[in-house]
Formats: C-alpha cells, structure tokens, sequence
C-alpha cells in the first residue's frame, strides 16, 4: 500500500493543530527566532522503520526553509543509534513539531517492527502474516501500510474490498432450511460476483461446508493446530486457508507448519508499542 503526500499532511496537519493549539508558549517564550539548530532522529534500539515521510511532513509544515537529509527509509531494519534523519534550520519548528514527528514514526515502526517479528517467524513455510481490520480509527491506511513496511500483507482494507462471512452473519440465518452457509454463500456469490468470498469457520463441519458451498479462503478461528492440520487436509485445496486467533511470537511458526495459507494477527496493529525514538539536538 502506498501512501499519497496529500493524506501525509493532512494528517500532519491534525497533528500539529492539536497539538500546538494557540502557540507552543515554551518555545516562544525561551528561544529566540533567529535561533538555529541541527538535531537527528535516531533510533534507540533495533527497529524495522516505518513513517519517514510524516516526520518530514511535520518539520517542514511549520518551516519549509529547514533541511532535511534521510538517511534510511521505511522497510529499514536499523540498529541502536543509527541515525533516520538529519535537519537543520530554526530551532523553534524542530522544537514545535517534534513529538507530532516521533509519534507518528513511533507508533508505525513499532507496527512495523512487531510485524517483522510475525514474518521471520514463519519463514520456511508458505504461509503469510496478514493484517486485521482492528486498527486505530483514521488511522487505518497508516497502520495497514506499516504493516507493509515489515513484510506483512494486507487483508481487506474496509468493509467494501470482499466478502467475509462471519458468525454473527451466520447466525442471522439459522432459520434457512439449508446449511447457513450454503444460502450465505450463494447470495454473496449472486450480489457480488466480482468479489472474493471468505467463510469463518469455527468447526471442521463448518469448513467443509464452506468448501463445499465455494468459498475462496476458510478463516479457521481459533482452531488447535492438530484442528488446523485436519481442515487443511479436508479442504484439499478446493479454497485457500487463513489461521486466525490466538496468534503470538511463540506459536506462529507451528500454525505456519499447518498447511495454512494465510495466518491473521490482530496484534500487528492494536498491540504494537511504540519504538524507542529520539531527537537529539547537536552541538
């Protein structure tokens, strides 16, 4: 996914207003206006960066006079102390847009960093790490392309981009005399032909009927491995698999051995921390 420079500093912009408000007084009231500074971003431990491009946003939103030098680039792993960014220029826009700056690059590196970690995993098998919709509100596309910045994939965007028929969808037709599924199925396939159609399925009874009705992908939901192992082979290649739940560091690679196709982390974007950034002012 990529991001355009218009959403880039719109969001910035967000940013910068919430955070300064009327003024940023610390700053007017104890740096004079001429005064310059030069200061880098550096990374405080081992990260996979993500977000470069807010940062600079930020800066130059409030003085486009300051130069920027960038000396990695998102997708980056770096190491401890490793420097991200260079500036130089007025001293009091570095200083009024450097938590607007670092909160974004934190945040989505942190995201980035966590997906990594999910994907060096799972190497050795033909598995992928896909995203979830369980994202921060407006910030979707951001987290999303994080996400891709440490070699994950991204499931669908919204609620437009394809068919998932969960079990609240499915429960909302226990009343057809055919198996839920089937009828779901057939109405997606019928309304929406041109999408992809993915069945939940929370029992192996459910992901045969799944394969049976024609779904694409059988999301497995919180299923055992030996559970995983069984549906795979049930299924038999007639759609694609996805692990979901309960996925973590520690197990990812066992549910990757599966057979699955794709495995989905809701973690990669509500549970990643924030990475351990600085700006730091040079002499």
């Amino acid at each position: 996914m990529e991001l355009s420079s218009t959403e880039v500093r719109q969001a910035v912009q967000l940013a910068l207003a919430e955070d300064i408000g009327s003024g940023d007084v610390t700053t007017l009231a104890t740096v004079p206006e001429a005064a310059t500074a030069r200061a880098v971003l550096r990374a405080r431990e081992p990260l996979v960066v993500a977000g470069l491009a807010f940062a600079e946003a930020a800066f130059l939103e409030l003085a486009s006079a300051l130069k920027i030098e960038r000396l990695a680039r998102d997708g980056q792993r770096v190491k401890t102390d490793d420097v991200l960014l260079r500036l130089s220029g007025p001293a009091r826009p570095i200083l009024s847009a450097e938590r607007v700056a670092l909160n974004f690059v934190q945040r989505l590196s942190g995201i980035a960093t966590l997906t990594a970690q999910f994907v060096d995993a799972a190497k050795g098998t033909h598995a992928q790490i896909l995203d979830t919709r369980k994202t921060t509100p407006g910030w979707r596309r951001f987290e999303k392309y994080a996400v891709g910045c440490g070699g994950g994939k991204n499931h669908r965007l919204g609620l437009s981009d394809m068919i998932l028929i969960k079990d609240n969808h499915l429960a909302a037709l226990r009343q057809e005399k055919t198996n839920a599924i089937a009828a779901a199925v057939a109405r997606a396939r019928d309304q929406f032909p041109q999408l992809k159609i993915e069945v939940e399925a929370d029992t192996l009874e459910q992901a045969e009927q799944a394969a049976e009705a024609g779904a694409d992908i059988i999301l497995l939901d919180n299923m055992n491995l030996i559970q995983l192992r069984l549906a795979v082979q049930k299924i038999r290649g007639r759609a694609q698999t996805e692990a979901s739940g309960g996925v973590n560091p520690a197990n990812v690679q066992a549910i990757a051995g599966s057979g699955v196709n794709f495995i989905s982390v809701g973690a990669l974007t509500h549970s990643a921390r924030a990475v351990d950034l600085g700006l730091d002012f040079e002499d």
